[in-house]
């Protein structure tokens, strides 16, 4: 199996030397710093299970898709922001060369939706989805640390195709230390991911504070509760569904377990706007407030946080 990761943040490198530790064939595309911080130190996983460590020479690093020989690549893992994907979207059509025959894209991002700009240019059953809870943090650029582990990395498709081909794939992760499956209801796992990530993503960088924080002050807990039961009321409106009947019956896991677990972590959110880069946002509340104007839902309290990091992000 030979691998292409683009995005070598924490997730793309949690992932890599996942696979690399089970003999996988894995390149890199990365640039600038990122990229001569790998060359130098190789890559590393740490944290949370069993740590690897990986030398320059055991993988391969590409700035620019002209490097990477013809036929190269069974899959595409594409990790990066979710603010790149028409760009890689688009590189990799242009580039569709350095794929194989039957190669697929697996989408491991924040967000609902991303596999729409890679639709644009490939086929459904070219086009496949992860739910990714588990957390990474990037203490080095060449470096990928597991903080936290509540449930298994899953795999599966957004368009009903077949999914058995990434078996490999999941076995591979889940040899590595990080349990990793299969599931035919993606998109009721990546909906419960945004319900935990639109509540609490945020919210928690425009006040500042950490998860468990945004729970012990009335007034954010107020928005909290407006937010799930927006997103319950879009979820109800739409195709789509999720792990739990109403907003009350998830705000009851969300209070006693999800955010307990989680008290002292900071989200991606609050990273981006600490770094003063663009967030993805558009792709997790931006998301709600899209379908809640296609199926007539009001989702003010969703436009408003929205708004509020636009604004922040507006000043970078």
């Amino acid at each position: 199996m030979d691998i292409l990761i683009i995005g070598a943040g924490a997730v793309g490198i949690g992932l890599a030397t996942s696979l690399l530790s089970q003999k996988v064939n894995v390149s890199i595309f990365a640039r600038g710093e990122t990229a001569k911080e790998i060359r130098k130190n190789g890559l590393k996983r740490t944290g949370l299970f069993t740590h690897y460590s990986f030398t320059p020479n055991e993988f391969n690093v590409y700035e620019d898709y002209c490097e990477i020989p013809a036929n190269s690549f069974d899959y595409v893992l594409v990790s990066s922001k979710t603010t790149s994907n028409n760009e890689i979207s688009k590189k990799l059509n242009e580039n569709r060369s350095i794929l194989k025959d039957g190669f697929k894209i697996l989408i491991c991002q924040n967000g609902f939706g991303n596999d729409e700009a890679y639709l644009r240019f490939f086929k459904k059953e070219e086009v496949f989805c992860a739910r990714i809870i588990t957390g990474f943090t990037r203490p080095e650029r060449y470096i990928s640390e597991v903080t936290v582990y509540t449930e298994p990395i899953l795999l599966g498709s957004l368009q009903g195709q077949d999914i058995t081909h990434l078996r490999e794939m999941a076995d591979k992760i889940t040899a590595s230390g990080i349990n990793c499956e299969l599931t035919e209801n993606l998109d009721q796992y990546l909906w419960a991911k945004m319900l935990y990530n639109c509540t609490l993503n945020p919210l928690g960088a425009i006040l500042d504070v950490t998860y468990g924080k945004l729970t012990e002050n009335e007034y954010s807990k107020e928005l909290m509760d407006r937010i799930i039961d927006e997103i319950f009321e879009v979820i109800e409106a739409s195709p789509y569904t999720t792990l739990w009947d109403n907003a009350d019956e998830y705000r009851k896991i969300f209070y006693s377990k999800l955010v307990p677990d989680t008290y002292n972590h900071y989200s991606s959110t609050h990273q981006d706007i600490k770094r003063k880069i663009k967030t993805e946002i558009d792709t997790l509340n931006g998301k709600v407030i899209e379908l809640g104007d296609e199926y007539g839902v009001d989702v003010s309290t969703n436009k408003i946080i929205y708004n509020l990091i636009k604004a922040i992000e507006s000043e970078f």
